[in-house]
């Protein structure tokens, strides 16, 4: 027989039932800037334990890594600059497509109308 996964409310009380014995327990949680990491003070790439192989088995020479932090910056800069869009009043209607009904409800045509 499979075992039903726990429920998310049994999971939430659980992890507030481990929170609060590590806090009784005299232990204290160490509030961390958004945007920190534990990688901004490394000296270099992080080094994978595998090697890599070519098809013939023989190991390559390790590639150069791009760092993309001013890749990033440079993106979140440009979220931060917000191009200004006209107000929708100043802004140019397209025509739009508009389904034309007889008397009965039965569909006749579609019409281009400039609202």
């Amino acid at each position: 027989m499979i075992k039903k996964p726990d429920s998310k409310k049994k999971l939430r009380e659980e992890i507030e039932r481990q929170t609060r014995e590590y806090l009784t327990e005299g232990q204290a949680v160490k509030q961390i800037p958004k945007g920190v990491s534990s990688r901004d003070a490394a000296s270099g790439p992080f080094k994978s334990p595998f090697r890599r192989e070519n098809w013939q088995g023989k190991s390559q020479p390790a590639s150069e890594r791009t760092y993309l932090t001013d890749v990033v910056d440079s993106l979140e800069n440009r979220k931060r600059k917000k191009v200004k869009t006209p107000a929708p009043s100043a802004r140019k209607k397209k025509p739009r497509k508009r389904l034309i009904y007889d008397d009965f409800g039965e569909p006749l045509r579609w019409v281009w109308v400039d609202d």
